[in-house]
């Protein structure tokens, strides 16, 4: 019996029988266990040496990290790299500027290092067809999703949280504490990507509770540079306007807030409440822990990990993949 005949006996694609007898974890354990006792019932032995002839010295998969300063991709990096050598890929990094081009960078390590598939961490959110043909084998966006350009559903494939729904979440745990006068702290609010969607739930929170919008209140650094963010916010604390909490897109951006908040003789959470998202071990050691919503990191590497070795194998098509977040409650949100 060769593996084609046990792929065929079980119903299942040879990739797939493949990955349970070389004992990897991408497959559900039903699967496993038809694919072998098939194999216990049949006799089958694998040919290890006809394996060996035709399986390329190694299989390398690119990581393209655009932001390589951006804390929270450390957790996120890690576990694709973990998922990467338990199924004996080499994986090959690139780490690019936070206003680099990825899509073209990820084209120059495909050719370079003969990829059979790439993921992207951190990006933009708005591709146009044209820009992503440039990218000719499997690839997977991960921590983020394109939604506001042009590509269809099907001809791409994402993993991460949602982020209008989890900033939305966010936004509506400082109005169920009372606080109306909520300031956002964003990238950008019309940046086509994270800093837009996570604005975009910062507005639905508001509208779903009768809360008008004060322009006044949202406050854009034009980047992720804590520098940026300190001078932000106190040109907010300058102009006067009057808040009782903040939602700041990231915890990098919730803890530069909070000091420059500290600077000015406002304390959190006693003064000014602050919530953010991401979930980075950062922000459960400094003072006040964040409340914030965390994002499951490791889950989101592996799941995009093995979505990609499926679309390689044959076994998925693309597809978007939202994994729920989790509110952290800390010590800097007070109830008013």
């Amino acid at each position: 019996m060769t593996i084609k005949d046990l792929a065929k006996k079980c119903g299942v694609s040879v990739s797939t029988v493949s990955r349970v007898l070389n004992n990897r974890p991408d497959v559900s354990a039903e699967v496993r266990e038809k694919v072998l006792d098939e194999a216990k019932k049949n006799h089958y032995v694998r040919n290890d040496a006809a394996r060996d002839l035709v399986k390329p010295q190694q299989d390398t998969m690119g990581l393209i990290v655009r932001g390589a300063d951006n804390i929270f991709f450390t957790e996120v990096m890690k576990s694709i790299e973990d998922a990467a050598e338990e199924n004996g890929y080499i994986l090959s990094l690139r780490q690019i500027a936070s206003d680099g081009d990825e899509l073209k960078a990820g084209a120059k390590l495909a050719k370079s290092k003969k990829l059979r598939g790439i993921i992207f961490l951190g990006g933009r959110s708005d591709y146009k067809k044209e820009e992503f043909e440039v990218i000719d084998i499997p690839s997977v966006f991960c921590t983020y999703s394109n939604r506001f350009g042009d590509l269809g559903r099907g001809s791409f494939s994402s993993v991460g949280i949602d982020d209008e729904a989890e900033s939305e979440k966010a936004t509506e745990y400082l109005i169920n504490k009372g606080h109306r006068k909520i300031a956002i702290i964003t990238n950008g609010k019309n940046d086509s990507a994270v800093g837009e969607a996570r604005y975009r739930g910062y507005l639905n929170a508001l509208a779903k509770n009768g809360i008008n919008e004060d322009p006044s209140l949202v406050v854009e650094t034009g980047s992720y540079d804590l520098y940026d963010v300190y001078s932000s916010v106190r040109s907010l604390i300058s102009s006067g306007s009057e808040f009782s909490a903040v939602f700041a897109i990231s915890d990098a951006m919730a803890i530069a807030a909070v000091r420059c908040l500290y600077d000015s003789g406002i304390y959190v959470p006693a003064d000014v409440s602050v919530i953010s998202i991401d979930g980075i071990v950062t922000s459960r050691y400094v003072i006040p822990s964040l409340t914030t919503v965390s994002q499951p990191k490791r889950d989101i590497g592996r799941t995009a990990f093995s979505l990609l070795m499926d679309i390689i194998n044959g076994d998925r098509e693309n597809e978007s993949i939202f994994l729920p977040g989790t509110l952290i409650e800390g010590e800097s949100v007070r109830k008013i």
